[in-house]
């Protein structure tokens, strides 16, 4: 059977892709062992490294769980800001008005090509010129504001990109039966173009909470990587095991926020007909310019 795209393999095809499979399964195997021993060999395998995770609770009372609940904070205050924000900016881009769009374009443009590690630095560096924030406050306001920033000129693009993906013949409806444009995108085109944002914009949550580790990093907000420090200083040098812990920590969470949203996107799916374009955040960032 074959298709536009691919070929079914032949005979001699199916043979190579198990030699391959199988020589990369060794590879696999023989890198792991290789790690796993030199980390034996500097006793990081050893129960007392991992041990504390199980029989001590003082160390998610004290440090995971706190780390968590800032990093879970950091990412939902930036979200709550960065999603209205981003879509007033997307809406803005389709203005029909040339001193609306151009420059709005200039805005998204430019906070999207500022690394958001330079945008949290330079927050916090504005919030102690020009503030009076506690030292124990500033690191928050300078993440969320570095995520707010750069994830709101994000949200811009994709809430551009999914109104566009929209058949013309939306638009062209509503203006036979009368509506003005800002009707027409209230109530025919941003309903239809949620379904079509959903997997970016879960994509772009994923991303707010991952960044967050930046301002733990570098500017001491006591978030959930954070922790991999505090953790082996009390805890017998056990960098390895916090570390692992950490990123399961890390991936229960993202899982449950794509789970989610893979059950919510098939449930605005069903309650109604969406156009059954997505918008990809890759073709997002590979977009530029304004309005068609």
């Amino acid at each position: 059977m074959t298709s536009v795209l691919y070929d079914s393999p032949g005979p001699r095809a199916k043979v190579r892709n198990y030699v391959y499979t199988a020589v990369f399964c060794v590879v696999f195997a023989l890198a792991a062992w290789w790690v796993l021993a030199k980390m034996a060999d500097k006793d990081q395998l050893a129960a007392d490294k991992w041990s504390p995770f199980i029989t001590d609770s003082r160390v998610w009372t004290t440090y995971l769980l706190p780390g968590l609940w800032e990093t879970a904070k950091a990412a939902a205050l930036a979200l709550v800001i960065a999603l209205p924000l981003g879509a007033l900016l997307g809406i803005a881009r389709l203005s029909d008005h040339a001193w609306i769009r151009v420059p709005v374009g200039a805005v998204v443009e430019f906070f999207r090509a500022i690394p958001v590690l330079l945008m949290m630095v330079f927050a916090s560096a504005l919030f102690v010129q020009f503030t009076t924030l506690s030292s124990d406050i500033r690191p928050l306001y300078a993440v969320v504001t570095g995520l707010v920033l750069y994830n709101a000129s994000v949200i811009a693009e994709i809430v551009r990109a999914g109104i566009l993906s929209l058949p013309r013949g939306q638009t062209d409806a509503a203006k036979a039966i009368g509506m003005r444009k800002g009707q027409t995108m209230t109530h025919v085109l941003l309903p239809q173009a949620v379904t079509a944002m959903l997997p970016a914009l879960v994509s772009q949550l994923v991303v707010i909470v991952k960044d967050t580790a930046l301002g733990g990093a570098l500017l001491g907000l006591a978030e959930l990587m954070t922790q991999t420090r505090n953790i082996p200083a009390n805890y017998g040098a056990n960098t390895i095991a916090a570390l692992t812990v950490i990123a399961g920590l890390y991936v229960v969470v993202n899982f449950a926020l794509t789970s989610f949203a893979s059950w919510l996107e098939g449930r605005v799916r069903r309650a109604k007909k969406g156009s059954g374009a997505v918008v990809d955040i890759k073709t997002v960032d590979a977009g530029g310019g304004g309005a068609a």
